[in-house]
């Protein structure tokens, strides 16, 4: 009981690491969370530290943060990978990266956590997912609608292929994290005469508050409230 107890604070304290937010001080001397989207992830990272340093981050948040919550579960807590109990681990970590409480409940999107769960669930899936995810930004310059189709579409792809319910259930929360994430978005301020109503709507189809990428990802805390 105490191996899951820990793994449990372990995962959620991992995931709660905000790498982005590091990163960003170290690279610049920025709190990220007042440039761009807001978002304390690997795209505004990258938009306003350098693309460089998200290797780093996508090392340490699929790597750390998503896998070894699934891994720790199986090999130190001893759960088998059908079990109900392990999934929790993931699902922690997840939460912990979106609303990190180190930085004010605010976070990333949990896409690259979701990716390294993934690899340690079903690195086939991950694959698929990734695959569908570029040829769709390829297509349409755009992959946040085709990330929440491929995470839309992994219950169904685990009640195919996959002998485990519990893999199923990690799946649709996996999906339901990412769609709250999205909705809530991070605190800011929304962008003058938007409409909640299209605010939702492209927080959940475009991953930001407004339609023109441009205008989301080069604000700076001139530009918005601090």
């Amino acid at each position: 009981m105490w191996e899951i107890a820990g793994l449990y604070v372990y995962s959620y304290l991992v995931g709660a690491v905000p790498t982005a937010y590091v990163l960003g001080k170290l690279a610049r001397g920025i709190d990220i969370r007042q440039y761009g989207s807001g978002n304390v992830g690997g795209s505004n990272l990258a938009q306003h530290a350098g693309r460089h340093w998200v290797v780093p981050l996508l090392i340490f948040d699929i790597l750390v943060k998503g896998a070894t919550p699934m891994l720790a579960g199986i090999y130190v807590a001893g759960l088998g990978r059908g079990s109900f109990l392990l999934i929790i681990a993931p699902a922690l970590a997840i939460a912990g990266h979106n609303w990190s409480p180190f930085v004010k409940l605010q976070g990333g999107r949990g896409i690259s956590v979701v990716a390294g769960t993934l690899l340690s669930v079903n690195p086939v899936a991950l694959v698929v997912c990734l695959a569908v995810t570029w040829a769709g930004k390829k297509l349409t310059k755009s992959s946040a609608a085709w990330v929440l189709g491929c995470l839309a579409a992994l219950p169904v792809w685990a009640f195919i292929f996959d002998d485990h319910a519990a893999t199923a259930v990690l799946f649709l929360t996996l999906l339901g994290l990412t769609i709250l994430k999205r909705a809530l978005g991070n605190t800011v301020s929304r962008p003058e005469g938007q409409p909640w109503r299209s605010v939702l709507v492209n927080r959940l189809l475009h991953d930001r508050d407004v339609a023109r990428r441009d205008d989301w990802v080069h604000r700076t805390p001139a530009l918005h409230e601090m």
